[in-house]
């Protein structure tokens, strides 16, 4: 008892202690404050308002790095810290936080690479443009966050990436696949992937390994600190890394220039425009001539012996805007350069038939004149036909008289026969999408030429982005890809994905060489769309599996 009174005495002596602590203290910040609380809180807030805003401007500036790393730059490695500083922004944030460290990645990357597409048009359609692309970003960066607290995170929030990238391409406006993260890998370890599963495995073995890294440096520091490896979660990891370099490795053998049905002399025709721009349209006859011009030119270098004779002849998209076929002066001139070489020549037309205007290919033969047509199935928003007219002519007049008519989008595959030889025709645009170039491969072709017209973009890196879609597309599908196009830059690209020959950009120019022919598919060309939807399941899994575990522990909260 008495040691109890003693206790309580004690107790209280010390709570009594403790509060007068607690009144002079308060008396002070009252009466006497700190000198040094009113210096540094100010510098403490600062501090932290920069540390909120430091995932923020990392992510925009490794969209940013993103960029850099597509053409006409070989810096396809540096996709892989952008995914890395991305997985470390979004790990453990909540959806709203991740949409919008989405967008500003988005953002970073999309603006940029996509600012070709303002070159003549200004910089509202472009800014628009990368506005609504940058919110599929979003909604990925959202469905990341998602997940990141799932183990083995990084496998579903690849696959949500693709899911981003397989949305992007089909709407809004039939799509708009540029700057998928395949296109900027045609330099890189990962590309002979492409032809086990197309883009959507490529790009999914990109992401996959960028965020690996970052949670390889993650375990690494976490084991540094505390001296405990997680054993799980590192092997998760180290595999994230290791499986997609391990998987381009195994699938080198799938990537071979080897001919398969012998071999065909192709010449690519570049005859340059008069000027740059979209004035060049003024200029279709000139257009004409020129090409007609450098080919009468190689003509001339085959007689003389210094040319190898080709055994057809690739023409650009557009190479004749004037009607051949409503047109004789036209088709003169067309019929003297395809005599003058002696050999077949695809045309790139602007055709008008039964009240429709196409975009078209044309297999001019040198005696029987046009014999065959393709007719440009993906045709592009705002450039060949325009999407909500009356609203946007209500916004812009000179918008809408930019693209006065509409072209028409053709139905069929196009394979030329050509000197024997089966010729896949992919037009420009065309060749973003997956669907649009399998089905030439699908339809027999033994090559695939992707007649272009960049003119309209100037010197931007337009044309280098396109020509590196078209390497990956040879890798793709193992074949001779060709890109012929009027003001450059064109080029005869082997089945590896190897430029052999290319021309300088708005020099009128020619390319002959003899490529090997090639009719087995590989598994990307048997297998489609597959490799995407299996893709599309694991994402959709991997959300369902985050937003099912959220809940439930919302409700166990609750309880």
């Amino acid at each position: 008892m008495v040691r109890r009174q003693q206790g309580d005495r004690a107790v209280g002596r010390s709570v009594t202690r403790r509060t007068l602590r607690g009144v002079t203290a308060t008396a002070t910040s009252v009466g006497e404050p700190d000198r040094k609380q009113p210096q540094n809180a100010p510098a403490t807030r600062a501090a932290a308002r920069l540390l909120r805003l430091l995932p923020a401007v990392a992510v925009a500036l490794s969209g940013v790095l993103l960029y850099v790393s597509f053409p006409p730059r070989a810096l396809w490695w540096l996709a892989l810290p952008a995914f890395a500083v991305l997985g470390w922004a979004l790990r453990g944030r909540g959806w709203k936080a991740g949409l919008g460290l989405g967008y500003l990645f988005g953002l970073g990357f999309l603006l940029p690479l996509l600012v070709w597409t303002g070159v003549e048009v200004g910089p509202g359609p472009w800014l628009a443009l990368v506005a609504i692309e940058a919110v599929f970003v979003a909604l990925v960066g959202a469905g990341v966050a998602t997940v990141s607290k799932l183990p083995g995170w990084p496998l579903w929030a690849a696959a949500l990436w693709i899911a981003g990238e397989a949305a992007r391409a089909r709407v809004p406006f039939e799509g708009f696949p540029w700057g998928k993260i395949a296109f900027g890998q045609a330099d890189g370890v990962f590309l002979p992937l492409a032809a086990v599963g197309g883009t959507p495995v490529l790009g999914y073995a990109v992401v996959l390994c960028g965020l690996g890294l970052y949670e390889v440096v993650r375990m690494a520091v976490h084991a540094r600190r505390t001296g405990e490896v997680r054993r799980s979660a590192a092997t998760v990891a180290l595999l994230s890394v290791a499986l997609p370099v391990l998987g381009a490795v195994a699938a080198r053998p799938l990537v071979s220039d080897e001919a398969e049905d012998g071999t065909a002399t192709v010449a690519v025709v570049q005859g340059n425009v008069p000027r740059a721009g979209l004035g060049f349209n003024a200029q279709r006859r000139a257009v004409l001539d020129y090409h007609a011009r450098e080919t009468q030119r190689l003509a001339a270098g085959v007689r003389a012996g210094k040319v190898d004779r080709p055994d057809f002849v690739l023409w650009p998209e557009n190479s004749s805007d004037i009607d051949p076929f409503a047109n004789p002066d036209a088709r003169a001139v067309i019929d003297r350069a395809a005599r003058a070489i002696g050999a077949p020549i695809s045309v790139g037309g602007v055709v008008e038939r039964d009240g429709k205007l196409l975009n078209e290919q044309i297999l001019w033969d040198p005696d029987k004149g046009p014999v065959d047509t393709y007719d440009k199935r993906q045709i592009q928003p705002f450039g060949e036909y325009l999407p909500l007219r009356s609203l946007i002519g209500a916004i812009n007049d000179e918008w809408t008289s930019m693209v006065s008519q509409d072209f028409s989008r053709g139905t069929e595959p196009g394979v030329f026969t050509m000197a024997g030889t089966e010729v896949g025709l992919v037009t420009c645009y065309e060749a973003a999408f997956d669907w649009a170039v399998r089905s030439e491969v699908t339809d027999g072709a033994q090559m695939i030429s992707v007649p272009s017209n960049n003119a309209t973009f100037d010197r931007s890196e337009m044309t280098y982005q396109q020509l590196a879609m078209s390497r990956v597309r040879a890798v793709e599908h193992s074949r001779t890809v060709t890109v012929p196009v009027t003001s450059g830059v064109s080029a005869i690209i082997m089945p590896d994905g190897r430029i052999t020959q290319r021309t300088g950009m708005f020099v009128a120019d020619s390319l002959v060489q003899e490529v090997p022919l090639r009719s087995s598919e590989t598994p990307a060309t048997r297998l489609g769309v597959a490799p995407e939807i299996v893709l599309l399941l694991v994402a959709a899994g991997g959300l369902g599996w985050a937003v099912g575990a959220g809940v439930r522990g919302r409700r166990a909260g609750g309880v």
